[in-house]
Protein backbone atom coordinates (compact mmCIF):
# COMPACT_ATOMS: atom_id res chain seq x y z
CA UNK A 1 0.00 0.00 0.00
CA UNK A 2 1.46 3.20 -1.20
CA UNK A 3 1.30 6.27 1.66
CA UNK A 4 0.83 9.91 1.42
CA UNK A 5 4.62 10.34 1.97
CA UNK A 6 5.54 8.13 -0.54
CA UNK A 7 3.31 9.78 -2.85
CA UNK A 8 4.47 13.24 -1.79
CA UNK A 9 8.18 12.04 -1.94
CA UNK A 10 8.27 10.73 -5.75
CA UNK A 11 6.20 13.80 -6.97
CA UNK A 12 9.06 15.69 -5.72
CA UNK A 13 11.89 13.58 -6.83
CA UNK A 14 9.72 14.02 -10.65
CA UNK A 15 9.23 17.98 -10.08
CA UNK A 16 13.19 18.21 -9.45
CA UNK A 17 13.69 16.09 -12.09
CA UNK A 18 11.50 18.57 -14.54
CA UNK A 19 13.45 21.25 -13.45
CA UNK A 20 16.93 19.64 -14.15
CA UNK A 21 15.58 18.58 -17.44
CA UNK A 22 14.37 21.78 -18.48
CA UNK A 23 17.58 23.52 -16.93
CA UNK A 24 19.42 21.53 -18.90
CA UNK A 25 17.27 21.78 -22.40
CA UNK A 26 18.14 25.78 -21.84
CA UNK A 27 21.38 25.31 -21.49
CA UNK A 28 21.77 23.22 -24.79
CA UNK A 29 19.65 25.45 -26.23
CA UNK A 30 21.42 28.46 -25.37
CA UNK A 31 24.70 26.48 -26.51
CA UNK A 32 23.50 26.03 -30.30
CA UNK A 33 22.31 29.02 -30.60
CA UNK A 34 25.70 30.55 -28.96
CA UNK A 35 27.77 28.10 -31.66
CA UNK A 36 25.34 28.96 -34.48
CA UNK A 37 25.03 25.67 -35.47
CA UNK A 38 23.28 25.78 -38.76
CA UNK A 39 26.20 28.56 -39.70
CA UNK A 40 29.06 26.69 -39.09
CA UNK A 41 26.71 23.48 -40.98
CA UNK A 42 26.44 25.75 -43.73
CA UNK A 43 30.28 26.24 -43.83
CA UNK A 44 30.73 22.36 -43.78
CA UNK A 45 27.95 21.64 -46.37
CA UNK A 46 30.17 23.94 -48.57
CA UNK A 47 33.22 22.54 -47.99
CA UNK A 48 31.97 18.70 -48.46
CA UNK A 49 30.77 19.69 -51.97
CA UNK A 50 34.32 21.35 -52.71
CA UNK A 51 35.81 17.90 -51.46
CA UNK A 52 33.40 15.29 -52.00
CA UNK A 53 34.64 14.26 -54.97
CA UNK A 54 38.58 14.45 -54.06
CA UNK A 55 37.82 12.58 -51.00
CA UNK A 56 35.81 9.57 -52.87
CA UNK A 57 39.02 9.20 -55.46
CA UNK A 58 41.58 9.10 -52.68
CA UNK A 59 39.09 6.33 -50.83
CA UNK A 60 39.07 4.70 -53.80
CA UNK A 61 42.39 5.01 -54.74
CA UNK A 62 42.46 3.49 -51.31
CA UNK A 63 40.59 0.32 -51.54
CA UNK A 64 42.67 0.35 -55.29
CA UNK A 65 45.90 -0.57 -53.48
CA UNK A 66 45.08 -3.19 -51.61
CA UNK A 67 43.39 -6.12 -53.34
CA UNK A 68 42.39 -7.81 -50.12
CA UNK A 69 39.46 -5.14 -50.47
CA UNK A 70 38.35 -5.51 -54.07
CA UNK A 71 35.39 -7.63 -52.43
CA UNK A 72 34.17 -5.35 -50.29
CA UNK A 73 35.24 -1.99 -52.32
CA UNK A 74 31.30 -2.04 -54.13
CA UNK A 75 29.75 -2.86 -50.62
CA UNK A 76 31.31 -0.03 -49.06
CA UNK A 77 30.71 2.33 -52.37
CA UNK A 78 26.95 1.47 -52.23
CA UNK A 79 26.84 2.53 -48.42
CA UNK A 80 28.44 5.85 -48.86
CA UNK A 81 26.47 6.79 -51.89
CA UNK A 82 23.42 5.40 -49.80
CA UNK A 83 24.01 7.31 -46.84
CA UNK A 84 24.98 10.37 -48.63
CA UNK A 85 21.23 10.72 -50.29
CA UNK A 86 18.72 8.88 -49.01
CA UNK A 87 17.27 8.63 -52.55
CA UNK A 88 18.49 9.66 -56.00
CA UNK A 89 21.16 7.59 -55.50
CA UNK A 90 21.72 5.84 -59.08
CA UNK A 91 21.73 9.00 -60.68
CA UNK A 92 24.22 10.68 -58.15
CA UNK A 93 26.24 7.17 -57.99
CA UNK A 94 26.09 7.45 -61.99
CA UNK A 95 27.55 10.98 -61.91
CA UNK A 96 30.31 10.34 -58.95
CA UNK A 97 31.85 7.74 -60.81
CA UNK A 98 32.13 9.53 -63.75
CA UNK A 99 34.01 12.47 -61.59
CA UNK A 100 35.95 9.56 -59.80
CA UNK A 101 36.87 7.87 -63.14
CA UNK A 102 38.10 11.43 -64.73
CA UNK A 103 39.63 11.77 -61.46
CA UNK A 104 42.22 8.97 -61.39
CA UNK A 105 43.26 10.09 -65.16
CA UNK A 106 44.91 12.99 -63.55
CA UNK A 107 48.69 14.12 -63.38
CA UNK A 108 50.75 13.49 -60.59
CA UNK A 109 50.31 17.29 -59.62
CA UNK A 110 46.42 16.61 -59.81
CA UNK A 111 46.27 13.56 -57.58
CA UNK A 112 48.77 16.41 -55.13
CA UNK A 113 45.64 18.85 -55.20
CA UNK A 114 43.36 16.15 -54.92
CA UNK A 115 45.02 15.31 -51.47
CA UNK A 116 44.92 18.90 -50.37
CA UNK A 117 41.03 19.44 -51.25
CA UNK A 118 40.31 16.47 -49.49
CA UNK A 119 42.59 17.01 -46.28
CA UNK A 120 40.29 20.49 -46.48
CA UNK A 121 37.30 18.47 -45.33
CA UNK A 122 38.80 16.72 -42.54
CA UNK A 123 40.75 20.44 -41.46
CA UNK A 124 37.29 21.98 -41.56
CA UNK A 125 35.65 19.02 -39.80
CA UNK A 126 38.50 19.96 -37.06
CA UNK A 127 38.20 23.11 -36.80
CA UNK A 128 34.41 23.01 -36.00
CA UNK A 129 34.59 20.19 -33.37
CA UNK A 130 37.47 22.46 -31.28
CA UNK A 131 35.72 25.51 -31.77
CA UNK A 132 32.14 23.48 -29.88
CA UNK A 133 34.62 22.20 -27.50
CA UNK A 134 35.96 25.60 -27.13
CA UNK A 135 39.67 24.67 -27.55
CA UNK A 136 41.66 28.00 -28.03
CA UNK A 137 44.95 25.60 -28.50
CA UNK A 138 45.41 23.93 -32.06
CA UNK A 139 47.51 21.23 -32.53
CA UNK A 140 50.89 21.88 -34.22
CA UNK A 141 50.59 22.01 -37.91
CA UNK A 142 52.74 19.06 -38.56
CA UNK A 143 51.37 17.35 -35.88
CA UNK A 144 47.34 18.03 -38.04
CA UNK A 145 48.73 16.88 -40.95
CA UNK A 146 50.14 13.75 -39.84
CA UNK A 147 46.36 13.37 -38.44
CA UNK A 148 44.69 14.18 -41.54
CA UNK A 149 46.82 12.17 -43.31
CA UNK A 150 46.35 9.33 -41.42
CA UNK A 151 42.70 9.43 -41.60
CA UNK A 152 43.14 9.69 -45.55
CA UNK A 153 45.40 6.89 -45.51
CA UNK A 154 44.17 4.47 -42.90
CA UNK A 155 40.54 5.23 -42.75
CA UNK A 156 39.66 3.47 -46.04
CA UNK A 157 41.49 0.67 -44.96
CA UNK A 158 39.44 0.59 -41.43
CA UNK A 159 36.49 0.52 -42.85
CA UNK A 160 37.16 -2.54 -45.30
CA UNK A 161 38.23 -4.54 -41.97
CA UNK A 162 34.72 -3.21 -40.85
CA UNK A 163 33.08 -3.95 -43.62
CA UNK A 164 34.61 -7.46 -43.80
CA UNK A 165 33.88 -8.14 -40.46
CA UNK A 166 29.94 -6.94 -41.08
CA UNK A 167 29.47 -9.68 -43.73
CA UNK A 168 30.52 -12.22 -42.07
CA UNK A 169 28.39 -11.10 -38.72
CA UNK A 170 25.33 -11.04 -40.85
CA UNK A 171 25.88 -14.30 -42.35
CA UNK A 172 26.07 -15.87 -39.00
CA UNK A 173 22.71 -13.51 -38.32
CA UNK A 174 21.11 -15.33 -41.55
CA UNK A 175 22.19 -19.00 -39.77
CA UNK A 176 21.08 -17.57 -36.74
CA UNK A 177 18.14 -16.96 -38.67
CA UNK A 178 16.92 -20.81 -39.40
CA UNK A 179 16.87 -20.98 -35.50
CA UNK A 180 15.30 -17.70 -34.84
CA UNK A 181 12.53 -16.63 -36.60
CA UNK A 182 13.23 -13.11 -37.32
CA UNK A 183 16.76 -12.77 -36.10
CA UNK A 184 18.67 -11.70 -39.44
CA UNK A 185 16.14 -8.89 -40.23
CA UNK A 186 15.78 -7.80 -36.84
CA UNK A 187 19.71 -7.99 -37.37
CA UNK A 188 19.74 -5.88 -40.77
CA UNK A 189 17.39 -2.99 -38.50
CA UNK A 190 19.49 -2.40 -36.10
CA UNK A 191 23.68 -2.89 -37.63
CA UNK A 192 22.84 0.99 -39.61
CA UNK A 193 22.00 2.42 -36.17
CA UNK A 194 25.05 0.78 -34.74
CA UNK A 195 27.59 1.63 -37.26
CA UNK A 196 26.41 5.21 -37.45
CA UNK A 197 26.40 5.53 -33.39
CA UNK A 198 30.04 3.96 -33.73
CA UNK A 199 31.33 6.52 -36.35
CA UNK A 200 30.18 9.62 -34.62
CA UNK A 201 31.43 8.21 -31.10
CA UNK A 202 34.47 7.85 -32.59
CA UNK A 203 34.33 11.56 -34.01
CA UNK A 204 33.62 13.25 -31.11
CA UNK A 205 36.29 11.27 -28.69
CA UNK A 206 38.85 11.53 -31.29
CA UNK A 207 38.83 14.70 -33.48
CA UNK A 208 38.64 17.26 -30.43
CA UNK A 209 42.01 18.57 -29.07
CA UNK A 210 40.44 17.24 -25.62
CA UNK A 211 40.21 14.32 -23.25
CA UNK A 212 36.56 13.40 -24.22
CA UNK A 213 35.02 11.16 -21.74
CA UNK A 214 33.10 7.79 -23.87
CA UNK A 215 30.25 8.61 -21.15
CA UNK A 216 29.44 11.95 -22.29
CA UNK A 217 30.48 11.02 -25.56
CA UNK A 218 28.01 8.27 -25.69
CA UNK A 219 24.96 10.32 -25.40
CA UNK A 220 25.63 12.72 -28.05
CA UNK A 221 26.17 9.77 -30.42
CA UNK A 222 23.40 8.12 -29.54
CA UNK A 223 21.28 11.38 -30.12
CA UNK A 224 23.02 11.67 -33.50
CA UNK A 225 22.57 8.31 -34.44
CA UNK A 226 19.36 8.14 -33.55
CA UNK A 227 18.42 11.32 -35.30
CA UNK A 228 20.43 10.82 -38.84
CA UNK A 229 18.48 7.33 -39.68
CA UNK A 230 15.21 9.22 -38.60
CA UNK A 231 15.88 11.90 -41.08
CA UNK A 232 17.51 9.34 -43.95
CA UNK A 233 14.07 7.50 -43.35
CA UNK A 234 11.93 10.82 -42.94
CA UNK A 235 13.61 12.62 -46.00
CA UNK A 236 14.19 9.26 -48.43
CA UNK A 237 9.62 9.39 -48.05
CA UNK A 238 9.10 13.04 -48.36
CA UNK A 239 11.11 12.92 -51.60
CA UNK A 240 9.50 9.75 -52.66
CA UNK A 241 5.67 10.89 -52.02
CA UNK A 242 6.57 14.55 -52.27
CA UNK A 243 8.61 14.79 -55.21
CA UNK A 244 8.52 19.21 -55.07
CA UNK A 245 12.51 19.32 -56.49
CA UNK A 246 12.19 17.15 -59.35
CA UNK A 247 9.32 18.75 -60.52
CA UNK A 248 11.00 22.00 -60.00
CA UNK A 249 14.48 21.30 -61.08
CA UNK A 250 13.68 18.39 -63.83
CA UNK A 251 16.78 16.45 -64.53
CA UNK A 252 19.70 18.30 -62.06
CA UNK A 253 17.27 18.06 -58.77
CA UNK A 254 19.76 15.50 -57.77
CA UNK A 255 21.94 18.84 -56.92
CA UNK A 256 19.92 20.83 -54.71
CA UNK A 257 18.69 17.24 -52.77
CA UNK A 258 22.50 16.87 -52.19
CA UNK A 259 22.98 20.10 -50.72
CA UNK A 260 19.85 20.16 -48.70
CA UNK A 261 20.56 16.32 -47.43
CA UNK A 262 24.66 17.48 -46.41
CA UNK A 263 23.39 20.21 -44.85
CA UNK A 264 20.61 18.55 -42.65
CA UNK A 265 23.47 15.53 -42.06
CA UNK A 266 26.18 18.71 -40.41
CA UNK A 267 23.64 20.19 -38.63
CA UNK A 268 22.45 16.26 -37.09
CA UNK A 269 26.50 15.63 -36.49
CA UNK A 270 27.19 19.35 -34.71
CA UNK A 271 23.65 18.85 -32.13
CA UNK A 272 25.27 15.63 -30.89
CA UNK A 273 28.68 17.10 -30.65
CA UNK A 274 27.24 20.26 -28.68
CA UNK A 275 25.14 17.58 -26.59
CA UNK A 276 28.32 16.37 -25.52
CA UNK A 277 29.76 19.11 -24.71
CA UNK A 278 26.58 20.29 -22.97
CA UNK A 279 26.36 17.17 -20.64
CA UNK A 280 30.25 17.90 -19.20
CA UNK A 281 29.48 21.75 -18.94
CA UNK A 282 26.02 21.13 -17.02
CA UNK A 283 27.91 18.27 -14.78
CA UNK A 284 30.58 20.19 -14.18
CA UNK A 285 32.91 17.47 -15.79
CA UNK A 286 34.54 19.56 -18.39
CA UNK A 287 37.32 17.84 -20.63
CA UNK A 288 41.05 18.63 -19.98
CA UNK A 289 43.39 19.48 -23.05
CA UNK A 290 45.06 15.90 -23.99
CA UNK A 291 48.45 15.94 -21.97
CA UNK A 292 51.74 15.45 -22.95
CA UNK A 293 51.33 17.21 -26.37
CA UNK A 294 53.19 20.11 -27.88
CA UNK A 295 50.69 22.71 -28.76
CA UNK A 296 50.74 26.47 -29.82
CA UNK A 297 48.40 29.05 -29.12
CA UNK A 298 46.41 30.81 -32.23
Amino acid sequence: MVTKQQLAKAKEIGLKSAKEAVAFLRHFGKRCAGDRVNVMSGHLTYVSLLSLVPLLAVIFAMFAAFPMFEEVRQSVEDALLRNLVPTSGEALQDYLQRFVGNANQMTAIGVVFLFVVALMLISAIDKAMNTIWRVHNRRRMIISLAVYWMVLTMGPILVGTSFAVSSYLLSIAAFADEYVSGFRSTALTLFPFFTTLAAFLLLYVMVPNRVVKFRHAIWGAGLAAFLFELAKNGFGLYLQYFPTYELIYGAVATIPILIVWIYLSWNIILLGAELTVSIEEYLGERSEPIPHEEEETT
